[in-house]
């Protein structure tokens, strides 16, 4: 099946923010792709290209939308569907930056996401089992998914702030127990917020967790402990937090509230907290260009825990491979459009497999009703997913489609819940 065209249109956000939807179609069948966008962004992403003029603030993609239409549109017309690689490869050779600053990656990983769909489709099987087919995995596996539940940091427009506080239910026996439990869990939360702090603290940040007016880190981690008490999953449910601490590095320190660490001190704060909180994860414990400080993280707290890196990585093969070298981290957080294009994040998981790393597939803060990245986790069998708040559609659109899937592979005998 050839690409009979390529495609593209602005459209917006769960942040109201304009973002682009591709369309390929090839023979009768017409698919889409929307993309997602960062607030808190490692400085080597792939470059999403924004128009910097005055409608919508400077953040239009109008121009992005063009080099679909024209440029990508020319190139692919004709191209067999169902060579991802190939097409991925030839949009990477088009654009010819290191960071797909001509094209825009987000005009690529939106073709590239809707190749994938348009591909699956014509072999008449579901995304996830392509997906799988690209990947070479052969175990779909759903999810055990990190849900972020206190907001922080960016995400909530607060300075110095450890960015999100996630309930982890480890302890479930299928993907559809543990939605249960984090769904329980978060209205716990919310009774016991609005309960110590007024109705306003039902107010939630862009991923659906609730942005609590206290600045005390040990303060909002009890928060979620009581949370969990109160719905009886102590034994289930643990916390994973993503620190997002190249917010908080300045000059070399690290600055959480009104304390001051160093690399070495900063390990010893969340080795205290990990011992207090069921702390099973910390993403991004170091700022992005403090390799030595990742170091000293992993080294004492690598064989206890799951260290990721987000910013550290950018789903980038080129810096994973530095961080395997230097045993920098134990895991990789993969977001498609960090690295640019379907067939690099594949490329990139593969490679933290080979060298025994987990890998959670996650969303961005600034999220779509486009439920891609539930497919992806499925079919790349990574065991873990991160989602946000089992609240907004742009967040329940990838869980309700995980449950879709849950009920598929368990009509066949095939649903594999957890790593």
């Amino acid at each position: 099946m050839q690409i009979d065209y390529v495609k593209a249109r602005q459209v917006f956000d769960s942040r109201g923010n304009p973002t682009i939807e591709a369309e390929v179609k090839t023979g009768k069948i017409i698919e889409r792709a929307i993309v997602a966008s960062g607030a808190s962004t490692g400085s080597n992403e792939a470059i999403e290209l924004r128009d910097k003029e005055k409608a919508f603030n400077g953040k239009g993609v109008l121009k992005a939308v063009e080099n679909v239409n024209l440029k990508i549109n020319e190139k692919l017309k004709g191209m067999t569907v169902t060579e991802q690689e190939n097409i991925d490869k030839t949009m990477i050779e088009l654009d010819g930056t290191e960071n797909k600053a001509n094209l825009g990656a987000n005009a690529v990983v939106a073709v590239s996401m809707a190749v994938t769909r348009a591909a699956a489709k014509t072999k008449e099987i579901s995304l996830y089992e392509y997906l799988g087919e690209l990947a070479d995995i052969k175990k779909y596996c759903l999810p055990v998914p990190q849900m972020n539940v206190l907001n922080g940091g960016k995400h909530a427009g607060l300075e110095n702030d450890i960015q999100e506080r996630m309930i982890y239910p480890v302890g479930a026996k299928s993907f559809s127990e543990a939605m249960q439990m984090s769904v329980e869990i978060y209205h716990a939360l919310k009774k016991l917020m609005k309960k110590k702090f007024g109705s306003l603290a039902g107010l939630i940040g862009d991923e659906g967790g609730f942005v609590p007016k206290i600045t005390d880190e040990e303060q909002k981690l009890e928060l979620i402990l009581n949370a969990i008490e109160e719905t009886g999953y102590t034994k289930e449910v643990k916390i994973v937090i993503d620190c997002a601490s190249s917010e908080f590095f300045k000059e070399g320190n690290y600055f959480i509230g009104e304390k001051k660490f160093n690399a070495g001190e900063l390990t010893d704060f969340y080795s205290d907290l990990i011992s207090k909180f069921n702390i099973v994860s910390i993403e991004d414990g170091m700022a992005e260009q403090d390799w030595q400080g990742w170091n000293i993280l992993t080294e004492k707290l690598g064989k206890k825990i799951q260290i990721v890196g987000d910013d550290l990585l950018v789903t980038n093969i080129k810096f994973i491979e530095k961080a395997i070298k230097e045993n920098s981290c134990n895991a990789l957080l993969l977001k498609v459009n960090q690295i640019g294009s379907v067939s690099e994040s594949i490329a990139s998981a593969k490679l933290s497999f080979e060298n025994n790393w987990n890998v959670i597939v996650s969303h961005r803060s600034g999220e779509t009703e486009d439920g891609f990245i539930a497919d992806l986790v499925v079919g790349l069998g990574t065991g873990q997913s991160k989602f946000g708040a089992p609240a907004r559609s742009d967040r329940n659109t990838k869980y309700n489609q995980l449950l879709r899937i849950e009920e598929e592979l368990s009509e066949k005998n095939k649903a594999v819940f957890g790593k």
